[in-house]
């Protein structure tokens, strides 16, 4: 049986983030230090690609004593001028998650809640060991997107991603956390070979690898919290007001699916 993996998620990693980012950053400081804690209990961070691997072949490859996933959601800049020092002082892997349409460059659609990396920078991020996975192009509520909007918004990004890298993403990230049997299947068809959501609890392989839940680091998240996060203690406690909000926004989302697609039937 697969043990559970702490799966953690991160967006910016700044010293003066704005208002739109700042509840879902970390300070640099906080950064090291949370890197220092999983360098001390031994851990050993995987990439996404590695995991789903291990958990796909059913052990056939071995995963490392205590494993950890460290993400990054959206691209910020922070992540190479901040987190890429700390990753790199102790030699460890991570994924990054970018929504091509938010990269400074050729594809930019503007958008970007913060100042966001370039190309040549998420390039060096690879270099460095850094999977580069996809976010979707323009970061949308993918499950509210009827087939028509959401194909291209996992095609471009799979695209662009290959494009500027030389190789194709195999891991995908899904916007807010929100996905939905239709959006999982639209994944897995537009060729990502997994896929992780939010639901901050451990990702365990019976979870499939289209839902692997992850864990929310903010800019409150103390080191001592992090570290019984990353041990998997007080998780329920730690992420309680979440989870009720996340249950009680699902029910409004179901409500406004329902009454787009009755319109639609009506037109």
């Amino acid at each position: 049986m697969s043990a559970p993996v702490p799966v953690l998620m991160y967006h910016a990693v700044a010293r003066e983030p704005n208002e739109a980012t700042r509840g879902l950053s970390v300070s640099p400081e906080a950064f090291a230090a949370q890197m220092a804690v999983l360098s001390d209990l031994d851990f050993t961070p995987v990439t996404t690609a590695g995991l789903a691997a291990h958990w796909r072949a059913a052990g056939s490859s071995p995963l490392p004593g205590n494993p950890v996933l460290i993400t990054f959601d959206d691209g910020y800049e922070g992540v190479h001028r901040h987190a890429l020092p700390a990753l790199a002082e102790h030699g460890f892997p991570a994924t990054l998650f970018v929504s091509t349409g938010w990269i400074r460059g050729a594809h930019d659609t503007g958008g970007g809640l913060d100042t966001m990396l370039d190309w040549k920078q998420v390039r060096e991020l690879a270099a460095a060991g850094v999977e580069i996975g996809g976010h979707s192009h323009t970061h949308p509520q993918l499950d509210q997107l009827d087939d028509d909007a959401l194909w291209p918004e996992l095609t471009r990004c799979r695209e662009i991603v290959a494009d500027e890298l030389g190789t194709v993403p195999a891991s995908f990230a899904y916007p807010y956390g929100y996905s939905s049997r239709r959006v999982r299947e639209r994944v897995r068809e537009a060729g990502f070979a997994q896929a992780l959501a939010v639901g901050n609890g451990l990702a365990r392989r019976r979870q499939g690898p289209y839902a692997l839940q992850r864990l929310t680091v903010r800019r409150s998240t103390t080191v001592q919290e992090f570290e019984r996060l990353v041990q998997g203690r007080a998780i329920a406690r730690n992420f309680a007001r979440d989870r009720a909000l996340t249950k009680g926004y699902a029910m409004v989302r179901r409500a406004r699916q329902v009454r787009r697609k009755a319109s639609c039937a009506r037109v």
